[in-house]
Formats: structure tokens, sequence, C-alpha cells
């Protein structure tokens, strides 16, 4: 269809232009023509998130995400859904963050939708459409981190029916309010969506992981402190710190035990009437303070002087007595107050934060009070806790501190309820405490959860994800409130949330219900990229297998509208992290829509920094250099692997643009000299975020000679000679002044002060190796390191370092090693039951509070590198040059006697290698297209018999 202009205008309702955590619902009603309108598209997009459904019919979610300058828009084909002899209706609820987060820059409510048949505009946003905030949602829900947007609690009691359907009744809404034409406002420009949609695939649990009776504590909270105590921090995504205090009266009718729950402990201090609770138990990050009271009322007053990114704040009071909590100001409209902040601080550059000045002279004052009248002197910072940040329905808190925990034996029937039959589970109910299912999906999804139940009005569902249980140990997704709330109207009903979550456990916690409760139906829809497996692998170690599976299937995970880090934790793009799975993915997936919108994200940032930023489209105004180079190998590598030369003059003028400013960071002696965030390895490797660092050095100095190189596909060969010696000086003053004679190897840095590092890596090691800056008897020596590291250097610490090391490997050809460290890392993922790829070793000081503990996610693209280099180096597939026309076959059996598997080509179809090992002849079967050229090498001592297959490309 022929793009033409927009008749829709931006429209939006209410009286905020930019709602906190607003779910607000849109209807027009339109006729057809007699003749009908099967030709019919819709286009729309909104900010910040949308639903959109066609009388009834969902049609779709999006956008995807974007800068506010350069909004995308979805275009659906809709006339199959369209009645020509009735009315017809359009409905759409969007999601309006109101804060600015990873992935999304804080715009206004806005909703802009057209539905056409040819010429014909049926529907177009305008003022006669109707609007309601939506009935039921309830916008103090907790953020659900600092990357994310909120955590929902949605009661189904008031809802009034199905606003979707055309029938629907909206005579009791208002009409929209014109927000802005097309092309004004924080929407600029808007562009057509690029990637295809994601998928809707519905899936079901394998199966009930455990039942038990809990109960919650008698009070819990979730409060967002971040934007209470400073307000302006819904405008960025910075980190921040305040100084400060909040209080608030606890009455107790009974002398008694009392506990309170800090739930993500960040160094409080806690006074109850003045007196300072020292004694506290619990693993970090939970901290429980257990007091004796007297009945009557109890002052408690909290330091929440903290350095906050943003999310939830979770404290939790429990005892066997009554109490209620209320406000010390009587106007209050939450139990609480707060007292502060006497300072408070953005940081956007650094991560080295300035540290809080307690000697402030007001937070002195305030220290330890015992009653409101102590906290005269410091009134005019006193002022009570909006609404707006509080909640008490904090299912994460539920499910962290569970003061009453019983496990039951499974009854026969409760797994009626993971299928799509007839069948229903009824839910046991119990006296005293609230039913708790734990539900495996069988591995880590995500999507969008949903379940069908029948329960009667005012039954509450709580739904918890969890990606990693192992017997009575859960890992708490501390730093992510991945849940939501759900209380039931009378009778048969379905919810799906649409909040996108990852897990691989799903808690559901059934509370408060009066009667029978039938479960009825438990899915995920779950939500990717559109891929087809191209790539397979087997071989007969089953262990690899088992390892290329769980890597093929985390690269899944993490391929939405941008690749993601993580789909639980924060669904971040990270430009960095992306680089290595666009390489997975060419070998496993073959997809490329998803690298070029990708790579053509990045330079949206110029504007908040030069030196591009590490996550985008975000409000977090981060660097990490590193992340801005791989970035540039990133693009460089699409344009060898499809031999797109357009592209490369497309990003060309972008890459110029950020690698002269970070040349500006070169310092008297030539070396890169910055602060910023920079980072390699999470192991301690000695990094600090001001300085040189050796490895930023050296990865500078393999960009700008890719750079150089792309210069040339781009047709720009006379503006990148530049790079090419300034690449020349880089290596050179690597080489005279961060090369250790006495120990034979790189130091890490030296730091801003002159002081020469004491730490050796092997990081920084790999680096040199892999940049091409270490040569003769140095690199001789740095190899050696490989296979046989100085225990007296730091480790490599996670997979994301091991993707660099497997590339020096590779090269130095000890693919043997490969496979060995292969095995033995990903090994013990693969015994503790992984579906997925971690996100760290567990050799992390973060980790060792519990030994159970084994990596932060246990979803992370970044991790899934095996399934690249099996592919390259086990079945031998390597491209020689651009576009794949010529293609190395040279497999690496090491101690394997067969491998087979297929490797997807970037213009389509495959290249499959099928090989087995008998007697020291290697038996070789190739199938490739007939227009590729093949480059066969059989192993060294090894004979064989090759056949090659021709496959011949379909008419045009």
């Amino acid at each position: 269809m022929k793009e033409t202009a927009w008749k829709a205008r931006w429209i939006w309702g209410g009286e905020k232009e930019s709602p906190r955590n607003e779910w607000r619902c849109f209807r027009s009603t339109f006729d057809v023509p007699g003749e009908g309108a099967s030709d019919a598209q819709l286009r729309i997009s909104a900010d910040s998130r949308y639903v959109a459904y066609v009388n009834g019919v969902q049609v779709g979610r999006g956008p995807v995400r974007s800068w506010p300058e350069e909004q995308f828009y979805d275009t659906y084909s809709i006339g199959h859904l369209l009645q020509s002899d009735g009315r017809n209706t359009i409905a759409v609820l969007v999601l309006h963050f109101g804060v600015t987060n990873f992935y999304y820059l804080r715009g206004k409510g806005g909703l802009l939708a057209e539905i056409a048949s040819g010429a014909d505009v049926l529907a177009a946003t305008d003022t006669s459409w109707k609007t309601e905030k939506l009935r039921g949602h309830h916008t103090a829900a907790p953020r659900m981190s600092c990357q994310q947007g909120f955590a929902e609690i949605y009661d189904a009691r008031e809802s009034d029916g199905d606003w979707t359907e055309t029938a629907y009744d909206d005579s009791s809404w208002l009409q929209a309010s014109h927000v802005a034409e097309v092309g004004e406002g924080p929407w600029k420009k808007l562009i057509p969506r690029d990637i295809p949609f994601l998928t809707e695939e519905k899936l079901y649990p394998s199966r009930i992981e455990s039942l038990q009776r809990v109960k919650p504590p008698a009070w819990t909270a979730a409060i967002d402190l971040r934007n209470a105590m400073v307000p302006g921090s819904v405008e960025h995504a910075n980190p921040i710190q305040y100084m400060g205090y909040m209080a608030t009266t606890l009455s107790l009718a009974e002398a008694g035990q009392v506990t309170v729950g800090i739930l993500q402990s960040r160094g409080e201090k806690l006074w109850i009437d003045g007196q300072r609770i020292e004694k506290s138990y619990g693993n970090d990050p939970e901290r429980y303070y257990e007091v004796e009271l007297e009945a009557g009322e109890h002052f408690l007053l909290l330091d929440i002087t903290q350095g906050d990114h943003g999310g939830a704040y979770h404290v939790a009071i429990h005892s066997e007595q009554k109490f209620s909590l209320h406000s010390p100001d009587p106007a209050g409209e939450t139990p609480w107050l707060l007292i502060g902040p006497f300072d408070d601080t953005e940081y956007v550059d650094t991560r080295e934060n300035r540290q809080i000045d307690r000697n402030e002279p007001n937070y002195i004052k305030a220290a330890g009070a015992a009653s409101m009248e102590e906290l005269a002197a410091v009134q005019s910072w006193i002022r009570p806790l909006e609404g707006v940040y509080y909640t008490e329905q904090d299912v994460f808190g539920s499910n962290v501190w569970r003061p009453e925990a019983e496990r039951y034996a499974m009854p026969s029937g409760l797994n009626a309820c993971l299928t799509a039959a007839r069948e229903y589970a009824v839910i046991p109910r119990f006296q005293d405490g609230d039913t708790e299912l734990v539900i495996d999906l069988g591995k880590q999804r995500t999507g969008f959860f949903g379940f069908k139940i029948e329960a009667p009005a005012g039954t509450v569902v709580d739904v918890y994800g969890l990606e990693y249980l192992k017997a009575d140990f859960r890992q708490h997704t501390f730093g992510l409130d991945n849940t939501f709330r759900y209380v039931c109207r009378e009778g048969r009903q379905q919810y799906e949330s649409p909040v996108r979550r990852g897990f691989r456990y799903a808690v559901l916690t059934i509370r408060g219900a009066a009667g029978p409760v039938n479960l009825h139906e438990v899915y995920m829809v779950q939500s990717t990229y559109p891929v087809a497996e191209a790539g397979t692998f087997h071989s007969s170690d089953p262990l690899l297998n088992d390892i290329w599976a769980i890597s093929q299937h985390t690269t899944r995970n993490c391929m939405e509208d941008t690749f993601v880090d993580c789909p639980s934790y924060e669904q971040t793009y990270w430009v960095g992290d992306s680089r290595n799975e666009a390489l997975v993915n060419y070998y496993v997936f073959g997809e490329l829509d998803i690298v070029k919108r990708c790579l053509r994200l990045v330079p949206g940032s110029k504007d908040r920094s030069p030196l591009y930023m590490d996550q985008v489209p975000s409000g977090w105004t981060s660097v990490i250099p590193n992340w801005t180079f791989f970035w540039v190998l990133a693009t460089m590598e699409y344009v060898e692997h499809t031999a797109d030369k357009a592209f490369a003059a497309e990003m060309w003028p972008h890459v110029r643009f950020t690698l002269e400013h970070y040349l500006t960071r070169i310092n008297a002696d030539g070396l890169l000299d910055m602060r910023g965030w920079n980072l390699l390895d999470w192991a301690p490797i000695d990094q600090p975020n001001e300085g040189i660092v050796t490895h930023q050095n050296l990865f500078l100095t393999k960009t700008l000679r890719q750079a150089a190189q792309m210069s040339v596909e781009a047709g720009k060969a006379d503006e990148g000679a530049s790079f090419a010696e300034a690449a020349g000086l880089l290596e050179q003053a690597i080489n005279d002044r961060l090369w250790d004679e006495e120990r034979g190897a790189y130091l890490d840095c030296i730091h801003a002060d002159g002081r020469r590092s004491d730490i050796y890596s092997m990081q920084t090691q790999v680096v040199a190796l892999l940049c091409g800056i270490a040569q003769g008897e140095r690199r001789a020596k740095l190899e050696s390191y490989l296979l046989q590291p100085p225990a007296s250097f730091v480790q490599i610490g996670s997979p994301f370092m091991s993707f660099f090391y497997y590339e020096a490997l590779e090269a130095m050809r000890h693919i043997p090693a490969m496979l060995d460290d292969i095995r033995r890392n990903y090994g013990l993922m693969i015994a503790n039951d992984a579906t997925t790829c971690w996100e760290m070793y567990p050799n992390f000081t973060e980790n060792r509070a519990n030994a159970d503990l084994l990596t932060r996610s246990h979803c992370h693209a970044w991790s899934a590198g095996p399934a690249y280099f099996l592919g390259r180096n086990v079945l031998g597939v390597k491209r020689l040059n651009s576009g794949w026309s010529k293609v190395r076959i040279e497999p690496a059996p090491c101690d394997l006697k067969w491998a087979r598997g297929a490797v997807p080509l970037p213009n389509g179809g495959t290249i499959e290698v099928d090989w087995s090992i008998a007697n020291d002849t290697m038996s070789l079967r190739i199938s490739a297209p007939e227009e590729i050229e093949l480059d066969v090498q059989l192993p060294e001592a090894l004979t064989g018999n090759v056949s090659i297959v021709r496959t011949k490309k379909l008419p045009l």
C-alpha cells in the first residue's frame, strides 16, 4: 500500500498530559461501504504501548521501541474483520508509563490511529473518539524495575463488560482531546515499522511443581521512593542519591512481638520510639528487625538515605497481635511521611557517585526522632507520602516473606488446568491461609501470562514470575517486581496480562476465596521475534548438543523488537551485548532485519551523548566506551555478512561522528584517557571509571581499523584514512606504555592519578591478542596464557567475556581447549537444569551470599556464544568473503566421532554439513547452493571422503 498522508490526529484524555501508569481505553464506531473493505488497513502508534482490537478481536500490540523524535507506527490488514452490513468498532488500550526508563523516554499520553480502504478513510483518531481510564486498573501499582514500567493490579469487579465489543455502551465515556497534529508534539517524525510483528504462541506449562498453604505478612507495601523523594526523576533514568527519612505511627492492640522486614535492604537505619534497632537477621538483601513492644502507639523512623536507580521499595511488618499504621499527619493519604530530601544528586556520566554528606545539619537533627514534636526543627522538609507512589497490594513482598509456608502432597487432577482441555482443577482451600501453586512452564519463556478461572467475587489471584528454584530455595527477583494481582469478579473469567514478562516458574497464589475456585487454564503467550530454526547442530556428545540447544533458546527469548539482554530483569537493548548476539543469530536463525534495526537505533543517542550510549533508546545517559566500539564492529560485521554496501554508506557518517569524538579523548601520551563506565567483564579486573583502561585502548585500535575498512565499503575511503593512521599511533602507544616486561603481560590500567595498576587479567591479554596488538615474542607469550592462565591473573568471569576468549582460541586454532571450556562452564548450567544460558558464572562476590544463587539472570543472550562457535568450528562453516559467496568448510572434530548441522545464509538457504570419523578417515557430506564457491579443508592427520550436493535457486 502506497504511503499516504495521515488524516488522524494525536489524541488523549484525562487531566494530565503524561499521567503516571495510566491504562486508557479508546473507542470509535464506523460504517463500511456496502461493497465491503477487504483491503482495509489500520495504521497505529501510541505513547507508550497499545493493544488494538477490531470488533472485539485483538489485532496487535505495539509500537516497537523508538526515540520520541522518530516514532514508529504499525500497519495491519483488517479487512477480514470488518462487517459491511453493520457498525464496526475499533478499540485501543493504551498503556502510558508516565516515567522514563531504559526503553522509553517520557513524552505525552497519545494515540494515533487510522483505518483506510483505498482512498477512503473509515476511521481516524480525533475528538469524536470516546475515552475512559480502564476500570479496575490501579495506577499505584509498583514499578517493576528501573529498566521497565509497572507491575499491575487489576480488579475485575470494577469492570462493566467487554469494552472492545461493538455492542458495548460507551455513552458515559468522555470525548478524547486533541494533543497534536502528525509531526507535532514529542513525535516529530513517523516511521513505518521496520521488522515483522512478534509471535503470539499460546504455550501451556509442563507441570505443577508444588502446593503449599501460605500466609503473607500482616502488612506489606511497595513504595516508589525515587519519584516520591525527587519528583523530577520521572524525566530521566539516571541514578540519583538522596538523604532523608520516612516515618509512621504503629498502633498495637496488645503487647507482643513485632517484626519489621526490609525486603531489599540498602543499609537503612530503623528507630522505634527513638531507640535505634541494631539487631537484625536475614540473608542479604532481606533484613528483619524483631522487637517486643508494649500496647499503644509507637513512632517508627526509617533512614532511607541511599542511591536509587529506580524500582519499588518493599517494606513489611508482621505480628500475631493486631496492629495498624497511620500517618502522624492527619491529612496524609498514606500511613507514611517523608522527611527530606536534605540532599539529592543526579549522576549521568559515571558510576562513581559522590558520597552523601551525613554531617548535613538537618539530617543529623532528624536522626533518632521519637515523635513529630522532635522533628519540629526540620518541619519544612516534612510532607505526606502521596498515594500515587504507594500501594499495600504488594505481591512481591508477600512472596519474599511468608511467615507461614506448609507444603502439601499434590492431589490427583490438579494438573488438569495445564491444557486447553475441558477439564479443570479444583483448587484446594485452607481455613487458615492461602493456596500457593508453583507452576513450571518447562522452559524460560517471555510474553504475556494468562489464565481462566471460576471463583467468587473478591478472590485474589497473585502471580509472581521466577527464573530459578531448587527444592525449597527460590531465587527471588530482587530488583525486579515480576508480579501482578488480579481480583476476581463473580463466576468464570479470563485474564491475560498486557505487560511483557519473562520467567520459567509462575508462583500462583489464591487468596481470600469465599467459596470454591476452579482453575480452567494457565498459559503463556510467547512473544518473540519470528524466526525459522534454520541453524541446527547435533554431535556425538550429548552435552554439547544440550548446550547448543539452550544457546539457541536463549537467543530466541532475547529477540524482541530488538535484541535484549534478558526477558525478565531488564528487557533492555544493550548495544555491546547485541554485537555477540547478532553473530549467534547469524548462525542459528539467519535474521537480518532485527540486526539492521538495532544498529540504526544507536546514533539516535547522539544528541544526548556524542559518545553513543550503551543502551538505547533510554533515559539513562550512560556510556560504556567498549559498547560503542562493539557497535562499530557489529556494523562492519553486518556489512561483511551481507555485502550490503548501501548500508555501509548509510551508517558511515554515524560511525565517523562518534569516533571523531572519541579521538578527542586521546591524551598527550597517545592513549584513550576518559571518564565513563569502563566495563568489559564482571570479574574484578582493574577497570576504573576514570583513567587509561587497557582493554578500551585495545578495542579502540581494532575499531578504528574496522572503521577505515567501512569507509572503503561506503565509498568514502578518503574520510577513513585518518582512522587507520590513528590506529597505528594508538597501537604504538599501547605497546610503549601499557606492557610490563617483568610480568610478561599488559597491565589492566593506569589510574587517573598516574598510578600503574598492579592487577593483570586474562581479559586484557585476550583482547590484546584479538585486536592484533601483541606481536612476536609478546604474542607467543600471551598465546601460552590461553591454554595455561597464570593463577595470579584475574580469570574470565562471565560468558560474555568467554565469547572473546573463544574468538582468540579460534584464531590460534586451539579448538579442543574451547570445547573443554564450554563443557566445563556451560555443563554446570545443564547440571542445574538450565534451559537457557546464565548471565554470570557462579564465582562472583554478589553471588556468594547464598550458595544456591548461581547467577543473577538465568536467561541472558550475551551468553549464547556456543551456538556460534560450534557451528563455525565443529561443523567448520566459515565465511571467506563479503556476502558468503566463498565459504570454507573446515571441521574441527577434536574428540567427537560425528557431527551434523546447518548454517543459514544471508540470502536464503543453508549450508549443511554431516561428518563422521572411523579408522582415521573422515566421511564428509556437504550440501550448499550451487552459486557458492567452497573451499573444503580436512583436519590434519585424517584422510577423507568428501561428497558435495548442490542446491538450485527457485526460478523467479
